[in-house]
C-alpha cells in the first residue's frame, strides 16, 4: 500500500516538533492542513499515530515504531538528492571508456588530462582492447563511450566520426637503405613484416589492403601492441605497420623511418560510438563535448 510522501513528511515534521501549529509553520501550510494529513495517515495504517494533548502531540507506540523509518526514508532520499547534484556538478560518478591502445596514448590521454584537471571528483575507468572488445563492452553496459576504429556498423551504436589517421610501413636503421624505394605490395610483403594481432582492426585494414592488390602477407611478428611494433622496428626487426602520428618523434628522432609505397595506403578513421536509446550519465556527456 503506497502512501502520500506529503503525508509523511508533515508527519515527520509534526512529530519532531510535537505541535500541529509549528508544523503547520514550519511547513508554511496551514494547521488544518497538517491536521487533515495526520488523519489520512492514521487512516491508511489503521492505526493511531499521536495523542492528543492540551498544548500539542505525543507519538504513541505505534507512531513511534513509524517514526524510525520515515526518518530513514527521508535521510536516503536526502542523501539520493545530495547525490544526484554533485553528479550534476561533476565532484562525484564514473566517466567509463574504453579505446585501444594506441588510440589511449595518443589520443586518449590528452583529453583525460583535460577533463581529470577540470574535475578531479570523478572517477576515471578506463577499458583498454580491440575495436571489437570494445563494441562488445558498449553493448554489454560495461562502459558509456567507446573510442573505434572505422567502418563500425551496429544498429545498437551511435557511431561519429572523430579524425581521421594515416598508416604506414616503418623501419629501423637496418633498413634505412630502402627507404627511397618506391614499394609494391608483393616486394613489400617479402620483407620480415611486423604486424598487429590477428582480428585487430588495424590488422584487418592492412590485409584488406594487400589483398586488393592480389598479395596475402605473412606476419613475420605478430604483437598485440603497437608500441612493441614500434620498439622491433627500431631494433631492425622488419617493417612494422604503425600510425604515422603515432611515431612523431621516433621520425623526428631518426630511429625510424618511412618507406614509401607505390599504391598510396588509404586513411582511416577513429571515431567514438554510444548505446542508441540509452541516456548517457552527465559525466559521458560532458567528455563527448571534449571529444567533439
Amino acid at each position: 500500500m503506497l502512501m502520500n510522501m506529503e503525508w509523511y513528511r508533515i508527519f515527520l515534521h509534526t512529530a519532531k516538533l510535537g505541535n500541529l501549529t509549528k508544523a503547520a509553520q514550519e511547513l508554511h501550510i496551514t494547521q488544518p492542513s497538517v491536521s487533515y494529513a495526520i488523519k489520512q495517515l492514521e487512516a491508511q495504517l489503521e492505526v493511531k499515530l499521536f495523542d492528543r494533548l492540551s498544548k500539542g502531540v505525543k507519538l504513541t507506540p505505534e507512531g513511534l515504531e513509524v517514526l524510525a523509518y520515515v526518518e530513514k526514508s527521508f535521510t536516503i532520499l536526502q542523501a539520493g538528492e545530495t547525490q544526484l547534484q554533485a553528479l550534476k556538478n561533476l565532484t562525484a560518478g564514473e566517466l567509463r571508456i574504453g579505446a585501444s591502445g594506441p588510440v589511449i596514448k595518443h589520443l586518449l590521454l590528452p583529453l583525460l588530462d583535460t577533463f581529470h584537471a577540470e574535475h578531479p571528483d570523478v572517477r576515471i575507468r578506463l577499458s583498454q582492447g580491440k575495436t571489437s572488445d570494445i563494441r562488445d563492452r558498449l553493448l554489454d553496459g560495461q562502459i558509456d563511450i567507446g573510442l573505434v576504429h572505422l567502418p563500425l556498423s551496429d544498429h545498437e551504436l551511435v557511431v561519429s566520426h572523430l579524425t581521421e589517421i594515416q598508416d604506414c610501413f616503418v623501419v629501423g636503421e637496418a633498413y634505412r637503405h630502402l627507404v627511397d624505394i618506391p614499394f609494391s605490395a608483393q616486394a613489400l610483403a617479402q620483407l620480415p613484416l611486423l604486424l598487429l594481432s590477428e582480428a585487430s582492426s588495424t590488422r584487418l585494414f592492412i590485409e584488406q589492403w594487400f589483398a586488393s592488390q592480389g598479395i596475402t602477407p605473412d606476419a613475420d611478428m605478430e604483437l598485440s601492441s603497437m608500441d612493441m611494433l614500434i620498439e622491433m622496428a627500431i631494433r631492425g626487426y622488419g617493417a612494422a605497420f604503425v600510425t604515422q602520428s603515432f611515431i612523431d618523434q621516433e621520425l623526428e628522432n631518426k630511429k625510424l623511418f618511412r618507406l614509401q609505397t607505390i599504391e598510396p595506403i588509404p586513411l582511416r578513421s577513429v571515431g567514438f560510438a554510444t548505446r542508441r536509446n540509452s541516456s548517457l550519465p552527465i559525466i559521458a556527456n560532458r567528455f563527448i563535448a571534449l571529444l567533439e
